[in-house]
């Protein structure tokens, strides 16, 4: 194809953001001076390479390409790793948008992530995380004592009283006292260690969809987006699923069941978690078009007993971190109106060291 002069785009040669506008063949035809710099490549390096063979391992890109093309609107994926020809590792943004521009369909556009502050913030909420456990743990042991006393005292009372109307307060005890005993119990459930065996993705994914569905059988849809050639992980399937099934809940009551949530897996390639580097990690996405994470709850969603709703508990996405956590991997998320995609990143080997990574079966 015929290289696009820098004349031909000069709002693009100022960008501080690494540009690429792609032909039909997904081959580039421009790349920006801060895709230069990004890329450590010339222009004339860039011209006329196709995205697959310029970026090695890169199916995380073109299905991101392939879905903002399908859809007709941009489409964003977040941290994404590209290996690059001079065998560097680069974290990135990336915005796909469909044009119609000259001889080009698809503009990409690169923010680099800064892996020190990705990495602090994944410490951070691992130390949060186990401070949350502990802290947990404490409060469900002093509530669960008294709990019990209250309801047998309730029970006795509710023997000795002759009037039935008075029958319905003593009933009202008892059941909230048993509400409270089930709470405490979950938060007591994350001690448990979890019981590791080789499992498919797609079987905890499906068992979620279905729950999903049953507990809202109409105007909820939720669509499947799997790469089915994924390895099996060796993992919890019960905390699996439960991490998951909080997320897409959240999700659901976030929609109030009308709308559209999509569950995808991926697999991603050389990625850092709590400082340590994995060759091969599994990615799992829940995504719902509702109205967004409420700001006032964005810096403490993790935290246990915050939730947005009235009648929440605040313990779902607590468990969902903790279980994750016990996996050796992490949550991240990203929030607009419209758009609220969590992201689980479980790892499929072991941590490299010393330049080498073992698989854990």
């Amino acid at each position: 194809m015929d290289a696009m002069s820098p004349a031909s785009f000069p709002g693009l040669e100022i960008l501080a953001t690494a540009v690429l506008l792609l032909d039909d063949g997904l081959s580039v035809g421009y790349a920006n001076p801060a895709a230069e710099n990004l890329f450590a490549l010339s222009r004339k390096q860039l011209q006329g390479r196709r995205i697959g063979e310029l970026f090695s391992g890169s199916g995380q890109l073109l299905a991101a390409i392939e879905q903002a093309r399908k859809a007709h609107s941009t489409y964003i994926e977040h941290d994404l790793a590209l290996a690059l020809p001079s065998g560097g590792l680069l974290h990135v943004n990336c915005s796909v948008t469909p044009v119609e521009l000259a001889s080009f369909q698809v503009l990409l556009e690169f923010q680099q992530i800064d892996q020190h502050l990705k990495i602090d913030r994944e410490e951070r909420m691992l130390h949060q995380s186990l401070a949350n456990r502990a802290l947990i743990r404490s409060l469900a042991h002093e509530i669960k004592n008294p709990l019990g006393g209250i309801r047998g005292a309730a029970q006795l009372l509710d023997r000795e009283l002759e009037l039935p109307t008075l029958h319905e307060y003593t009933q009202v005890i008892i059941k909230e006292a048993d509400r409270l005993q089930a709470l405490m119990d979950r938060l007591l459930a994350p001690n448990r260690m979890p019981q590791f065996a080789p499992l498919n993705i797609h079987e905890v994914l499906e068992r979620v969809r279905s729950l999903i569905l049953a507990e809202y059988p109409s105007g909820l849809r939720v669509v499947r987006d799997y790469d089915v050639s994924l390895p099996e992980l060796t993992g919890d399937r019960e905390q699996l699923i439960q991490a998951v099934l909080n997320i897409a809940r959240n999700a659901a009551q976030a929609l109030k069941g009308q709308g559209t949530i999509t569950l995808r897996s991926r697999v991603a390639r050389q990625v850092t978690v709590a400082r340590k580097r994995y060759r091969l990690a599994l990615m799992v996405q829940i995504i719902d078009d509702g109205p967004g994470i409420p700001e006032a709850l964005r810096d403490k969603i993790f935290l246990p007993l915050v939730s947005g709703r009235e009648d929440g508990h605040g313990l779902g996405l607590t468990l969902a971190h903790n279980f994750v956590a016990q996996h050796h991997g992490t949550i991240e998320w990203e929030s607009a109106p419209g758009r609220t995609c969590f992201t689980l990143v479980l790892p499929l080997t072991q941590a490299v060291n010393g330049g080498n990574g073992e698989s854990n079966g």
